[in-house]
Parts: structure tokens; C-alpha cells; sequence
């Protein structure tokens, strides 16, 4: 595990403080790390994916912000670095953002998916479908 001082995303006090409520929800020991990582297979290609683990692997990078560990995998820190994740409530909807400053396109019909820079809209020969702007 690479544990580094000067992290990889940024995570905003906001979004600490709501990472810690759901923790404390979560049985004793299930949650000692909190984990960003991106996915394959939506209409863009990616997707965000936060969780938590019992421990960061040998593997991750791994900064503690806000008293938050933040652990990211090697295939997810590349498109994570330079990112900002917040918890925004705003007219009675609440959740977290994600800022990032890698991504190409993310207006994609669903919502939750972005290609970056090192993918193409739809590269994996699925298409994007009606609600893409690529």
C-alpha cells in the first residue's frame, strides 16, 4: 500500500463529515477505509464507484483527509487524480459530487457516467445511445 501525504482527489470537509455518519452505520470493522474507484460498462464508458472496505490493499494509494482514509486502486488513480469529491444538499436533494478534471464528456442520458481522457464515448463497441453527446 502507497500511502502518500499529498493525495491523489481531494476530499472536502463536507464530504468527510458524511463519510464518517455512514461509517458509524456500518458494522464494527466493515468500514476502515473509504474506497473511490472507477468502473467500466456504462454508456460512456465509466463510472464512479465510492465504498467501503475493511482495509486498503497492498496495492491501493492510500492519504487520510479529514480523519477519512481514502484508498484508490492503480486502474482508478490515473482518471482520479486532481479530482474533488463533495457532499452537496441543496433544494432538499443531497448526495455526493464529484468534480473531476479528466473528464471529456459526462452529460450521458444516465447521469453517472463519464469518458476520460484515455476513453472514447462508447470505446468499448457498445454505442452510446440517444442520450450521449459524444
Amino acid at each position: 500500500m502507497s500511502t502518500t501525504e499529498t493525495p491523489l482527489l481531494t476530499l472536502t470537509a463536507e464530504a468527510a463529515a458524511k463519510v464518517k455518519e455512514l461509517m458509524a452505520e456500518e458494522p464494527d470493522g466493515d468500514s476502515g477505509v473509504l474506497r473511490v474507484a472507477i468502473q467500466g460498462g456504462s454508456c460512456s464508458g465509466l463510472e464512479y464507484a465510492l465504498g467501503f472496505d475493511h482495509e486498503a490493499l497492498e496495492t491501493d494509494v492510500v492519504a487520510e483527509q479529514h480523519g477519512v482514509r481514502v484508498a484508490v486502486d492503480p486502474y482508478s488513480a490515473p482518471y482520479l487524480d486532481g479530482a474533488t469529491i463533495d457532499f452537496v444538499n441543496a433544494e432538499g436533494e443531497e448526495g455526493f459530487a464529484i468534480e473531476n478534471p479528466k473528464v471529456l464528456h459526462s452529460n450521458c442520458g444516465c447521469g453517472s457516467s463519464f469518458s476520460g481522457e484515455t476513453e472514447g464515448c462508447g470505446s468499448n463497441g457498445s454505442g452510446c445511445g440517444d442520450g450521449c453527446s459524444c
